[in-house]
């Protein structure tokens, strides 16, 4: 049920993300994020991001600080790495995702 509910949730762009690249996605989130967001995306070298942490930011935002990184901060920029589509998602993501294992 929550799965179906998450799904209805992504934006019509990030729906062109395959569900093969959704899961590696992911695991970038947890695992590379997490390195500085903390493992649990509850915040370490970097701040939170989880859903609740970011309920005040918007899309635009979100998916600038992933593409460009933030300036004076760790924060690199991923729009070599990632495409806008694979962005998008990752935003959409964050926006429902809250702590994991």
């Amino acid at each position: 049920m929550f799965l179906a509910m998450w799904a209805l949730t992504m934006s019509a762009t990030a729906e062109a993300v395959t569900a093969e690249r959704q899961t590696e996605l992911r695991n970038l989130v947890h695992q590379d994020c997490g390195s500085c967001h903390g493992m649990r995306l509850t915040g370490g070298l970097g701040p939170a991001i989880t859903s609740r942490a970011l309920q005040d930011k918007n899309h635009e935002f979100l998916f600038a600080t992933i593409s460009e990184g933030r300036h004076g901060t760790p924060m690199p920029p991923w729009r070599t790495l990632l495409t806008r589509q694979e962005i998008d998602w990752i935003v959409d993501y964050l926006k429902t995702v809250e702590t994991q294992p």
